[in-house]
């Protein structure tokens, strides 16, 4: 069975999880957009979430080449096995965004997700939905898709049916008699999914659709609105980096939980701030700011200040189109301004 006899609750991983939960409970009345704002937030995440997930495993389509791609989805032959992935990644999104409360944990499933996950992959069609029969490992693969180095060796195909049956069991056991706070559980059945690697291929891209079904039924009804999978892919050092250092020590007497939760919970925090800023930026768009000024405030969102200068460099509009921009946003009182002449900065009021 899991062993979490070992897990260490740092200051660090206690304060993620209070900010995400925090998020979680304020979604609520964040989540009041108009329905086709937040159905054009959806449908975004949903093409980042798709680009990086499959890009991570190899792919070369770009968000764009994806968004089309997705545009002519009534079609049901893929000339590219990049076309065929994306186009089974974005049905079985869809189906875990509709009907995740029917979908439970089980093997079964799982087994169910995989299949329609690899439905248009023509190479696949031996081994969807069922367990490997092989052994695997873990590949990391440079932007061409060239396969750089091995990252860690899997469970047997000889063992993968017994310790799934034992992942699937311990996980809902645990969510049911709440021993552990949902995100750390969804973290451990992430990683030891991953150490076992259950699937012949396909296997990190149906963990995080799992990551985001499992999120969806432990009440993080924001999770399509923010892509979880596009911050996996901007940090893929890390990601690997921690997947290794838990994973090599899964099996052990003292597993160590540490590194993948830190960074499990860290990613989730970034979907979060991500989310905030989108939710911030269509609040801008309702109050009828110019394109201009908007992005005047993004960057001082992430960065704490601006002056003109720099607003030149991020716009790429000269001084005397910003000006106007500036002393508009000054009246409104959504920025200060510091100082003056070419000392001056701005932040947010």
């Amino acid at each position: 069975m899991i062993n979490i006899s070992s897990l260490s609750i740092t200051p660090e991983i206690l304060l993620l999880v209070s900010k995400i939960d925090e998020f979680k409970g304020a979604w609520r009345t964040l989540g009041t957009l108009a329905p086709e704002r937040l159905s054009a937030l959806r449908r975004v995440a949903t093409i980042e979430s798709i680009g990086s997930s499959t890009r991570i495993e190899g792919s070369r389509l770009s968000d764009r080449e994806i968004e089309r791609l997705l545009s002519g989805l009534e079609i049901n032959a893929f000339a590219t096995r990049d076309e065929q992935e994306v186009a089974g990644y974005a049905e079985v999104m869809e189906t875990i965004f509709t009907a995740w409360p029917e979908i439970a944990i089980t093997e079964n499933h799982i087994k169910q997700l995989h299949g329609n996950l690899l439905r248009h992959s023509e190479k696949d069609d031996w081994h969807r939905g069922s367990y490997k029969t092989a052994s695997n490992s873990v590949a990391a693969f440079d932007p061409t898709g060239r396969q750089i180095a091995t990252v860690f060796e899997t469970a047997s195909p000889f063992d993968t049916p017994r310790l799934m049956a034992e992942l699937v069991t311990w996980y809902n056991d645990t969510i049911r008699e709440h021993t552990l706070h949902p995100l750390l559980a969804i973290g451990i059945l992430v990683v030891v999914f991953l150490e076992i690697h259950p699937f012949q291929d396909g296997n990190g891209r149906l963990s995080r659709i799992l990551t985001t079904l499992v999120l969806l039924r432990a009440g993080y009804a924001y999770v399509p609105y923010s892509s979880l999978e596009s911050i996996i892919e901007h940090g893929k050092e890390g990601y690997y980096l921690a997947l290794r250092q838990t994973q090599a020590t899964i099996r052990s007497d003292a597993p160590d939980w540490t590194p993948w939760l830190r960074y499990f919970l860290g990613a989730l925090h970034r979907q979060v701030r991500h989310l905030e800023d989108k939710i911030e930026r269509e609040k801008l768009l309702l109050a009828k700011l110019p394109e201009l000024s908007i992005r005047i405030i993004d960057h001082i969102r992430r960065h704490g200040r601006i002056t003109i200068a720099e607003a030149v460099t991020v716009t790429g509009a000269n001084r005397n189109t910003l000006k106007p921009h500036f002393r508009a946003l000054v009246e409104r009182s959504l920025v200060v301004l510091h100082g003056s002449g070419r000392g001056a900065w701005y932040s947010l009021s």
